[in-house]
């Protein structure tokens, strides 16, 4: 039997429930691509236009994490916005006359123990989603430097990079990361990143 007051399941859509989820989706960028004018311009309109939160990670080195919270639409419009600033700057670096549109390429940042989901048994759930969308999708075979974190690359033009980053983060969203994650902080010199990344490497190496 139906409770009587029915009208408190209107609106509960499997579409509304999914936009209240908080999701934070991090990413790998060259801090010069965030800052646009003195004063960070790009962030400021980006954060007004897709009411996300964003955050750039302080340091010196030219790599930032670039962090986004907000409902999973918020974290879109921001990527979506993201990815377009990328291919505008991109064409601007050229003559001016566009021969195509160049691919833009986001590295995203994800614990490596939902990377297992992401590529899903033989590498079907990552092919499912480089065939879908037409976005290229590699997910790094080493941890990033001194953290429990992988970085995901994919590139394509921004429309297919959208859909890409949405079927990822429905995949993340469904497979919580496992145990303690040791968030990834870019590295202050190129020396101690080459040299965490071969003993990563060694370890990897010797489980076979």
């Amino acid at each position: 039997m139906a409770s009587p007051d029915g009208a408190s399941g209107v609106g509960g859509s499997p579409e509304e429930t999914e936009l209240s989820i908080t999701l934070t989706l991090r990413m790998l960028m060259h801090g010069k691509v965030m800052a646009g004018g003195s004063k960070g311009e790009t962030v400021k309109r980006i954060r007004e236009q897709s009411s996300a939160r964003i955050t750039i990670s302080e340091g010196s080195c030219p790599e930032r994490i670039t962090t986004i919270t907000g409902s999973t639409d918020a974290v879109f419009r921001a990527v979506s916005m993201i990815a377009f600033k990328l291919e505008e700057d991109l064409g601007a670096g050229g003559d001016g006359v566009s021969a195509g549109r160049a691919p833009v390429t986001l590295r995203l940042v994800i614990p490596a123990s939902q990377c297992g989901s992401l590529i899903g048994k033989a590498g079907a759930k990552i092919r499912e989603i480089r065939e879908s969308t037409g976005a290229q999708v590699q997910v790094a075979g080493d941890l990033l430097p001194n953290s429990t974190e992988r970085a995901v690359t994919v590139s394509g033009v921004p429309d297919t990079i959208i859909q890409c980053v949405r079927q990822i983060c429905a995949v993340i969203l469904e497979s919580p990361p496992k145990g303690a994650t040791i968030p990834y902080h870019p590295g202050l010199s190129l020396g101690t990143i080459l040299l965490s990344a071969n003993q990563v490497r060694g370890h990897s190496n010797s489980e076979g």
